[in-house]
């Protein structure tokens, strides 16, 4: 859909760049909310939409089914419903899902509050009670046991930008448009409560073609954003060694084609947050690494210390980021960039400056200087491989990636979970065009099993692989009931340790064993002879290879699940310094009042 003017687009490809919302005019066709959210959906791209039925969203279900641009993916539970939409949010700029009041909505919680973390724009739409029951001191079900129906309200009010409660006709079209244009233009998830009863009754309001109505975007101001490049480049060109680090707000920004504009301008060495793995373009040649303070890439950490001046484009520090705040970046040496601000060391923080409009400017002011680069190039060595084992022997975590990296390309994308594959998927070296997610900042475990079912879901033409541990895996293994029903042919490396390897290294304890599955004969279990999924269990490297061809054979609705026998205590060496520095952190002593 296209608005006149100087009205905002609205583009139905991967991304929405822009944002429109619409009221209505008089006349038209009669048509309901159900047939308004249905459209509105398919017009900012959302072509999927993960839900569990529920009595008050029956009704609103009906609709989108109905759509015939829409595809409604029933979900195990609404937790898994609210990760899928999580990951297709990823892939294609926003997702949505459907739940039912309170048992559902307080049960996605968990995954919109990890959708907000991460800056996605997810539309959460919830069932609620009939209209008439608002205030009328009724005790419905699905409550708490009170005629109060805004507990599930307030629990949404931090973990979404906005809240829309529809519970008469009237302004049902606004409140409706104003929520989804808010989450796109926000960047983060909204939660629409629409009442049982009003789905389906007319309204003149809901027209076939409404006007366009223009919700002001965040613009640049051209004066701030004079000063906020003339301060930058002024600092930038005096260093000797600059360099440059890629964040993980990057995305909400849309701003990572900027910052490699600005690379290739400049001529520096740049690295990336590990929270932003996948948004910058790991194949350039100025591209030296994951910068994570005493676990960083190889010699990536040398280069960012001994710099004169960085620049962090969209970062967020947080103690995982940081390895417990002891990172040494030095606020008097970094210019810090964020989608609408830029804050200049020893200096002024300028608003009203948009991350890409701020990068496209600097590219044009910046002095190529390739010092700090050539200073990696000399120091830089190969990484080693790990040590060949006989291809028999018990199969090491080091080995399984390096044969996952030789899969790797610009048709696959990698879904990495919370634990020791953060640190292990790190170190892949992405292919151009290779995808690639984590959820670093909100760290549910779990989270990539539902997040692999959204990704595939939105990127039908890419091999998703997903690599999630065992402990993970228990907590959502449902929905690869759902993978299988919707045909998908995702690789999935189930890596068996036994246990909660993350929590060990921080502290361990005897809460920290599981009981051990039958993984791979759970997943045949569920598919339940319908031949839509192929799996093994591995050893030893001679059986991953085998596995690893099989598997990339099996490309057409076949989910492949690979489930990869290890030793409980095989983890990365950067996992142990996690571990260590945040026990640390957490186990400080209170400060003396």
């Amino acid at each position: 859909m296209e608005a006149s003017g100087n009205m905002i687009n609205v583009n139905n490809n991967n991304t929405c760049n822009n944002k429109v919302v619409c009221f209505p005019t008089e006349g038209g066709n009669k048509r309901s909310i159900g047939h308004h959210t249905a459209r509105r959906l398919v017009e900012i791209g959302v072509k999927d939409v993960f839900s569990v039925p529920g009595d008050f969203n029956l009704g609103l279900l009906d609709y989108l089914v109905a759509e015939p641009e829409l595809n409604l993916i029933g979900c195990c539970n609404e937790l898994n419903a609210g990760y899928g939409a999580d990951g297709y949010a990823r892939c294609k700029g926003v997702g949505a899902c459907v739940v039912t009041f309170n048992v559902g909505g307080l049960s996605i919680l968990n995954a919109i509050a990890g959708a907000y973390s991460e800056d996605l724009p997810v539309i959460c739409i919830v069932g609620a009670p009939n209209s008439n029951d608002y205030g009328s001191q009724r005790i419905i079900h699905h409550s708490i046991g009170l005629p109060d129906f805004s507990e599930e309200l307030r629990c949404f009010q931090p973990v979404t930008c906005h809240q829309a409660v529809v519970n008469n006709l009237e302004d049902a079209h606004e409140l409706i448009d104003t929520a989804i244009a808010t989450a796109l233009r926000e960047s983060k998830p909204v939660y629409i409560s629409i009442a049982s009863n009003l789905v389906s009754i007319p309204h003149h309001s809901f027209t076939d073609d409404p006007v366009p109505f223009y919700l002001t975007p965040k613009l640049t101001d051209e004066s701030c954003l004079e000063i906020a490049v003339e301060a930058t480049s002024q600092f930038l060109n005096k260093a000797v060694k600059p360099v440059m680090v890629g964040g993980p707000k990057l995305r909400m920004a849309m701003a990572s084609d900027a910052f490699m504009r600005m690379v290739d301008a400049s001529g520096y060495p740049f690295a990336v947050l590990p929270s932003a793995k996948g948004m910058v373009e790991e194949h350039h040649p100025n591209f030296i690494g994951t910068y994570w303070g005493q676990i960083s890439t190889p010699f990536c950490a040398e280069i960012l210390h001994s710099a004169d001046a960085y620049l962090f484009a969209g970062p967020v520090f947080n103690d995982v980021i940081t390895l417990g705040f002891s990172i040494p970046v030095q606020k008097e040496k970094a210019i810090v960039v964020l989608p609408n601000r830029v804050m200049i060391p020893n200096g002024p923080t300028i608003g009203c400056v948009s991350m890409k409009s701020f990068f496209e400017a600097l590219a044009t002011r910046l002095k190529r200087n390739t010092t700090a680069f050539d200073n990696y190039k000399r120091i830089h060595v190969r990484n080693g491989l790990p040590s060949n084992p006989n291809p028999k022997e018990k199969l090491r975590v080091n080995v399984l990636f390096m044969h996952i990296q030789n899969m790797l390309s610009r048709d696959t994308a990698v879904i990495a979970e919370t634990g020791d594959t953060w640190f292990t998927c790190q170190k892949l070296k992405l292919p151009q065009g290779c995808g690639y997610e984590c959820q670093m900042q909100y760290g549910s475990i779990g989270w990539s099993v539902g997040a692999t079912l959204g990704y595939a879901q939105a990127a039908p033409h890419k091999r998703v692989i997903a690599c999630v541990g065992d402990g993970s895996f228990q907590m959502t293994v449902q929905e690869v009931s759902t993978m299988l029903r919707c045909g998908q042919n995702c690789i999935i490396f189930l890596i068996n340790n036994g246990g909660y390897c993350t929590e060990t290294e921080i502290h361990d304890g005897p809460y920290n064993v599981i009981k051990n599955w039958d993984y791979a004969g759970l997943v045949e279990k569920i598919d339940n002879g319908e031949g839509k999924c192929w799996t093994t269990k591995v050893h030893c490297e001679e059986e991953l290879t085998e596995a690893i061809k099989t598997a990339m054979e099996r490309k057409k609705s076949c989910l492949c699940f690979i489930e990869v026998i290890v030793e409980s205590d095989d983890t990365s060496k950067e996992l142990i310094v996690l571990g260590t520095r945040l026990s640390a952190f957490n186990g400080r002593p209170p400060k003396d009042n």
